[in-house]
């Protein structure tokens, strides 16, 4: 399946939003209660949410599409960072990179990675930070792949649970 990868803007929140749903019920359903997982995309996956973000200096989204019926399949989301690390002007957090498991596999998760890159690069940044689930195996052995390594762990809150991230990071110079 061909895939293309574009710039997002405020008028692609709805996408963003079901991809969102989506890749996080298909990544999750396995380890998290129901009620965390509908808790957590109702708050943190609203369409009003991206909207407000792409509108804010600073946050830069790249959406995947399929080539011929232009549904959206993934995306990355970028801002400053909001990790419990010390950070400095040279720091961008990837905040989002999500991909429907069947468009995983080949090559599309590293184009938009690529792509979220390339962007931070051009914008003067030159270390790249993400926080990841600590048992998402697949996850973290993508990140691995890509060279990053990891620099802190947070607890992400999940509905009415806290779990364990690993935040990771790759240097861009």
């Amino acid at each position: 399946m061909s895939v293309e990868i574009r710039p997002c803007s405020p008028g692609d929140a709805e996408a963003l939003a079901l991809v969102s749903r989506a890749t996080f019920l298909e990544s999750y359903a396995d380890v998290l209660p129901a009620a965390d997982i509908l808790v957590h995309c109702e708050v943190q996956n609203r369409p009003e949410l991206y909207r407000d973000w792409l509108a804010t200096p600073g946050w830069r989204a790249w959406l995947v599409e399929r080539a011929d019926t232009r549904a959206p399949v993934g995306f990355s989301l970028s801002c400053p960072p909001d990790l419990p690390l010390p950070t400095g002007p040279g720091d961008v957090e990837l905040k989002r990179i999500y991909l429907l498991h069947r468009f995983q596999g080949g090559g599309s998760g590293a184009a938009l990675l690529a792509a979220a890159e390339a962007a931070a690069r051009a914008d003067g940044f030159d270390r790249l930070l993400l926080g990841v689930y600590s048992k998402n195996a697949q996850a973290l052995g993508f990140y691995a792949r890509q060279g990053f390594t990891q620099v802190g762990v947070r607890t992400f809150r999940v509905g009415a649970n806290d779990y364990d991230d690993l935040v990771l990071a790759k240097s861009l110079a």
